[in-house]
């Protein structure tokens, strides 16, 4: 079936534009309206009528999906979609997948439902296809997580980078001997953070012993049970770089436990900078993401889609910065 998208590819537009030809809405250059009906022609696209009656037809309502809503990391970026989405006239929808693929692909049927006249997801695990179909009739952003290569709009920061930045501020520190908690590998935030941890070792030359990579669930538990395995090991780690803060905060709990001191005997590296980094004992060196900004940034592109208007472009890669405070420390032997 063709759609809306493959008339915008052949006009060399946005989808915006093309509704705007089609609806007879808005400003749309003459040149630019006769290419658009050229490729309707041309491509016999027939409009979704129903799907644009919907996005007409106001709830005054998002929806916003997180992947779990225990983690406070989610808290300040929805802080920042409200601050926008109250300030428009709209109200937010929470729903929270709780890291199920199946819930959270279940509510993108609210969308057609008339629940809420657009989609904002903190979280990429519903396939690919399937969203890309339904941001063709219905405004959608991804915010935090993201897709491979695609061109839905997505609001993020470049976790290779920021997780590259976090290893090398412990190599700068002379460990050598470094472990990585990563997020779930299933999910593109936990695999590109691995990623960024892989790069900064093989760039110094420092090789990965396979035993200090181990898979989390960017839990507490999963930090705490994952460091116990690491200080079960004839040469434990002296460093540790954690996919998330909740991770390192749980990392720490465990050496804690086993009488090894952070950060005289182990340096924790964390990643959100969640506001309970600070505040923890030792105060935690972190990544931190513009989370505020990131929501905010979310929801404006969600207004631009859900009023048609033109996207300037469709990637947003937000700066993330590191936080040195208390859990970190040089090594003075040699690691």
């Amino acid at each position: 079936m063709v759609r809306i998208a493959d008339v915008a590819r052949m006009a060399n537009v946005s989808t915006a534009t093309v509704s705007r030809v089609i609806s007879n809405t808005g400003t749309v250059k003459k040149e630019t309206a006769e290419k658009v009906l050229e490729a309707i022609k041309k491509l016999n696209y027939q409009p979704n009528m129903l799907a644009r009656q919907l996005r007409r037809s106001e709830t005054e309502t998002i929806l916003v999906v997180v992947p779990d809503i225990t983690n406070t990391f989610f808290s300040a970026v929805l802080r920042g979609i409200e601050s926008v989405a109250i300030e428009n006239g709209y109200q937010v929808l929470l729903g929270d997948a709780r890291n199920n693929v199946d819930t959270e692909t279940s509510y993108l049927t609210i969308l057609g439902q008339k629940k809420a006249d657009g989609l904002i997801l903190l979280t990429a695990r519903t396939d690919q296809k399937i969203l890309e179909e339904l941001s063709h009739d219905y405004p959608v952003v991804l915010a935090c997580e993201y897709y491979e290569g695609t061109q839905l709009p997505t609001v993020s920061i470049d976790n290779v980078s920021s997780a590259r930045k976090a290893t090398e501020y412990l190599i700068s520190l002379k460990h050598k001997r470094i472990g990585h908690i990563s997020g779930p590998l299933n999910v593109v935030v936990g695999r590109d953070r691995c990623k960024g941890f892989h790069q900064a070792m093989a760039k110094h030359g420092l090789s990965v012993d396979p035993s200090l990579v181990q898979e989390g669930e960017f839990s507490f538990e999963s930090g705490f049970n994952l460091m116990m395995k690491f200080l079960s090991l004839e040469e434990p780690p002296t460093a540790i770089f954690a996919g998330n803060d909740e991770m390192a905060m749980g990392a720490v709990k465990a050496a804690k436990s086993k009488g090894v001191r952070v950060p005289e005997d182990l340096s924790v590296v964390g990643f959100d900078d969640i506001k309970f980094a600070s505040i923890f004992e030792p105060a935690l060196t972190t990544i931190a993401q513009p989370t505020f900004d990131m929501g905010q940034k979310a929801m404006h592109l969600l207004l631009k889609i859900i009023n048609d208007e033109e996207l300037e472009k469709n990637q947003f890669i937000l700066s993330d910065k590191l936080i040195v405070r208390n859990s970190c420390k040089e090594l003075t032997i040699d690691g």
